[in-house]
């Protein structure tokens, strides 16, 4: 497949997400890399696809309610074990990437079980080897948190979607109730070391740093869960 990148990775506006080298410099932890965060991911694949039925118990609402309306040719990127799959029954076609192979396995086991039109490949977010303007739709579910520059796979998730088309994204974020935000930042850097996920990011934030257009945005669930629509520029 051709891959292009229109986005100078040099020309990125209001960047917040260090570099690995930056972090060094700084005596800071590093960030992990893709292939760490394909590690993480790979040793949890076969537990997370067994309590999938969890997953759909309380995540399920908001993916049917999320992305149960997308068309057209479909992108989820970072799309796990494919625990969107079944809300694209109207999609005429599903394209679904990972980082993790391990994950994709039982991704592929999901789309070949709802009977779906699509395909699953191995690849980096921030590197997204299809063309400029390939999809109609882009959704993506609890990933920002964990792509090692989400504002790069921001840009290519913008670069793949077609113009009048839709970004759609589901997230966790850093929660409005103190209590909860107190929680998430304590077991932020334990979270981060064991999974690779940014426990109390600010989702909205890094889409609006990485300029798409904000279409429209809700919060639930103690502001735990935040729901972005946005278009490509």
């Amino acid at each position: 497949m051709e891959s292009r990148n229109s986005h100078d990775p040099t020309d990125q506006p209001n960047q917040v997400y260090e570099t690995t080298e930056d972090r060094n410099q700084s005596g800071e932890r590093p960030l992990k890399s893709a292939e760490e965060i394909a590690d993480a991911y790979a040793s949890v694949a076969d537990k997370l696809a067994r309590w999938q039925w969890l997953d759909q118990f309380f995540a399920g609402s908001y993916r049917r309610r999320q992305f149960e309306n997308t068309d057209g040719r479909v992108l989820d990127v970072a799309c796990g074990t494919g625990k969107n799959f079944r809300y694209l029954s109207s999609a005429s076609e599903i394209v679904g990437i990972d980082i993790s192979e391990e994950m994709l396995s039982h991704a592929r086991t999901e789309l070949n079980s709802l009977d779906l039109d699509g395909t699953v490949y191995q690849m980096n977010a921030q590197q997204l080897e299809f063309p400029d303007d390939s999809f109609e739709t882009v959704i993506s579910s609890f990933s920002t948190c964990t792509f090692p520059d989400p504002i790069a796979a921001l840009h290519e998730i913008e670069r793949v979607c077609a113009p009048g088309g839709e970004i759609l994204l589901l997230e966790h974020r850093r929660s409005d109730t103190a209590p909860l935000a107190w929680l998430q930042d304590w077991r932020a850097e334990a979270q981060y070391e064991k999974n690779g996920c940014r426990l109390n990011h600010e989702p909205v934030k890094t889409v609006k740093q990485a300029g798409l257009t904000l279409e429209n945005v809700s919060t639930e669930f103690f502001g735990l869960i935040t729901a972005i629509e946005a278009i490509p520029r």
